[in-house]
């Protein structure tokens, strides 16, 4: 396996709107951000993915850009942003920007064109067609609710809008729409940024001649994902951008990939014939969506360990030596994990613990989103009225002309809203959480008086530094990063334990997902190495060499076994 700076990276998300805010306006921004660098380097990430910060009107929380190669005014500038990137690099850590290439917003200069007329040079630049019997041209769904097409009065066609009504979709079958995207992947790139996240990259390709989706539901808008999900020309696409931009650059990129399976991730991320170092894939975060829901994710299901066990070993082995993993537990379209896979309430702490062991113990490059190193919860606003994420509006709407009631829908948000994550960001507990000085643009969880990041700097036992000694040990030890991995217990419902391997090194890992004290005993296959040591747990222990235990509620340790010297 080739070694690479992005392999060792450890990221950490920010979404600026609730990171900092630095001028008392409510909204977080790049100065916000730079004040905060030094807490960041503490932690000890060395790549910052900014969640995109361009021009935008912002109906999706700025994935609706209007300007490529400008800041959205609440954030600050484009002069702020270069004293970000060059913060950022002071302080030895990369920076990674959004790229937002599906769709633009219905604002921009190239949208305004295209609606003007049939004819009009930008028209071909996005995904245009006459409606079909009186209705949208075909019966595709919109990832926010409805369908996937607007009628455009103006020239009286249709418009594809897999998102918000004011995100159309760009058409990448265009060669000069590809040249124009290429030139400002390299206008970025110039500057200096370290790589791009790629917002749904896998969707830029449709099938040709736009089929209606197969009939699934007593609904008129099907999902249609067949038709515009890893779609004929995609890896060509990728293949030249990666020849006309890509390969000129040592960058790291990961793309935003629904709906893929190892073998599609394989294609994406190959070592010899890949595009992109890594996807992003969801397999792990629809393990509580019940099977074949017409709800999508709105709807509460129970998981069990052993599907999470099987989704996650299917990857790890799937792509060894042959892609590469990114591993997450939650970002800014997920609830908070420990929420979702653990315990917020009484064992928040070691449950946040034993879930960032899990993250930094698999084999992929690990990502942090804001919050989650100091174990932030999801939150439960009493109104409709105190969410501010479009998906949820609009689900919300859609579920009330069902007929449903208020009270009925509500515990959904509460459980799956893209809103959990994007509560400010939890400083001190101060007023507002010492996020702005102003009236935030969505309201502060209330658990911030407990949960904040001043307090867990002062406690050595915090969630925080068990994310920094975590962090500090993937830095020294290869065999985090590169060992392989192989499941221990597959069908073990409370316990999940794994080995990796690198050489003559081997770690264990051993994960305590219920509130029960099931007992653990060593494989006997490690009793051949004559070194043990426990490198990281989140309970005091005292039977550290013992054969047998009981695990705690929660309880996570990391063993290394070797039969030579310590080499760290």
């Amino acid at each position: 396996m080739k070694k690479a700076w992005w392999k060792e990276a450890v990221v950490y998300q920010i979404y600026p709107r609730s990171f900092m805010d630095s001028n008392g306006d409510g909204i977080g921004d790049l100065r916000g951000i730079i004040s905060k660098l030094d807490y960041l380097q503490e932690l000890g990430v060395n790549v910052i993915w900014l969640c995109p910060v361009y021009k935008s009107p912002n109906d999706d929380n700025g994935y609706d850009i209007s300007d490529y190669r400008d800041i959205m005014t609440e954030f600050g500038t484009l002069a702020d942003w270069e004293e970000l990137l060059a913060e950022v690099h002071k302080r030895g850590m990369k920076l990674i920007m959004d790229l937002v290439v599906n769709h633009t917003s219905d604002e921009h200069p190239w949208f305004i064109e295209s609606r003007k007329s049939r004819d009009n040079p930008y028209r071909d630049y996005y995904i245009w067609r006459p409606g079909k019997d009186g209705r949208e041209p075909n019966n595709w769904r919109s990832f926010f609710s409805g369908s996937a097409w607007e009628y455009d009065e103006t020239t009286g066609e249709y418009y594809l809008h897999l998102f918000s009504r004011k995100q159309p979709d760009l058409n990448w079958e265009n060669p000069r729409l590809r040249a124009e995207i290429y030139e400002m992947m390299k206008w970025w790139l110039d500057k200096g940024i370290d790589g791009f996240r790629m917002d749904v990259i896998n969707a830029i390709s449709k099938v040709p001649g736009l089929p209606d989706a197969p009939k699934r539901s007593d609904d008129p808008y099907q999902w249609g994902t067949e038709y515009f999900i890893n779609g004929p020309r995609i890896h060509e696409f990728l293949q030249e951008m990666k020849r006309e931009v890509l390969d000129h650059y040592d960058i790291m990129t990961v793309g935003e990939t629904p709906f893929v399976t190892p073998e599609d991730a394989i294609k994406y991320t190959h070592e010899e014939t890949g595009t992109l170092n890594m996807v992003f894939q969801f397999q792990h975060m629809d393990v509580d969506m019940a099977p074949n829901s017409t709800k999508g994710k709105w709807e509460l299901y129970p998981w069990k360990l052993t599907d999470l066990k099987k989704i996650i070993t299917t990857w790890q082995k799937e792509l060894e030596g042959k892609g590469w993993n990114s591993i997450y537990l939650e970002n800014h379209d997920q609830p908070r994990s420990v929420s979702r896979f653990a315990d917020d309430g009484e064992y928040r702490v070691p449950s946040a613990k034993m879930l960032a062991t899990f993250l930094l113990t698999l084999q992929g490059t690990p990502y942090i989103y804001q919050g989650q190193e100091i174990g932030m919860t999801n939150v439960k606003f009493d109104s409709i009225e105190d969410y501010r994420d479009i998906e949820t509006l609009n689900m919300y709407r859609e579920e009330l002309a069902k007929g449903s009631k208020p009270e009925e829908i509500l515990p959904l948000i509460h459980a799956k809203g893209r809103d959990n994550a994007r509560t400010p960001m939890q400083w001190d507990a101060s007023e507002n959480a010492g996020f702005t000085g102003g009236q935030p643009w969505i309201k502060v969880n209330p658990n911030y008086r407990e949960i904040n990041v001043a307090q867990a700097l002062m406690d050595p036992d915090s969630v925080f530094h068990y994310y920094k000694r975590l962090i500090r040990l993937r830095k020294e030890m290869p065999v985090f990063v590169y060992g392989t991995y192989d499941l221990l217990l597959p069908e073990d419902e409370q316990i999940y334990a794994y080995t990796r391997t690198l050489g003559e090194e081997k770690l264990l890992v051993v994960l305590n997902f219920s509130a029960a004290t099931p007992l653990f005993t060593m494989p006997a296959e490690l009793e051949r190495f004559s070194q043990r040591q426990l490198l990281i747990v989140n309970y005091p222990v005292n039977d550290e060499e013992s054969r047998e235990f009981r695990l705690r509620p929660y309880e996570a340790r990391v063993y290394r076994f070797s039969n030579g010297t310590d080499r760290r």
